[in-house]
């Protein structure tokens, strides 16, 4: 079993409220839009990093991050893409290469808004945890935990932030 945190659209901000979360999972994934590479050097140590870059990520981000993942984990593929739309209507490109990859868990940033949703015309479970950042027109920070084993997904977590624009001090 593997605890995952996912973030995503920090626009190079990252609190203590976040932080303080990530260190109780294995992996952390960025679903890209980091703004600033410092955020990655602020995640706990020990943990095994996967993040994509996003739509106003810069080349030294891009230089070390790509745009799109595909990677197995505890017998579940997963396909990770910074603009992705939402079911039914994915973005330009996405569908098909969902179609073409199939995997299990399709996760994706970009529009700052949490959303869960099984997609049962491509058998995937698509994932957006909303954004941790201040930048954007979203109210609250949001983030998502979960676990995944032996290819399937569970306890399933929304994490709320806090408000945008309220600088955490915890």
């Amino acid at each position: 079993m593997v605890k995952v945190a996912l973030i995503s659209d920090s626009h190079g901000y990252i609190d203590e409220a976040t932080i303080n979360h990530l260190k109780e999972v294995d992996e952390i994934w960025h679903a890209g839009d980091i703004g600033d590479l410092g955020v990655i050097g602020a995640l706990p140590s020990g943990k095994n990093i996967r993040a994509i870059t996003g739509n106003i990520d810069d080349q030294s981000a891009q230089e070390r991050f790509p745009e799109t993942l595909i990677f197995e984990l505890e017998g579940m593929k997963i396909l990770m893409n910074h603009i992705g739309g939402k079911p039914p209507r994915y973005a330009k490109g996405i569908k098909v290469l969902l179609k073409t990859e199939k995997p299990q868990l399709f996760v994706c940033g970009h529009s700052h808004i949490c959303k869960v949703e099984f997609d049962r015309e491509l058998n995937c479970l698509y994932m957006n945890p909303g954004a941790i950042g201040q930048h954007g027109f979203h109210v609250v920070r949001t983030m998502l935990l979960f676990e995944i084993e032996n290819g399937k997904t569970s306890n399933l977590k929304v994490v709320e932030l806090g408000k945008r624009g309220v600088i955490s001090k915890n």
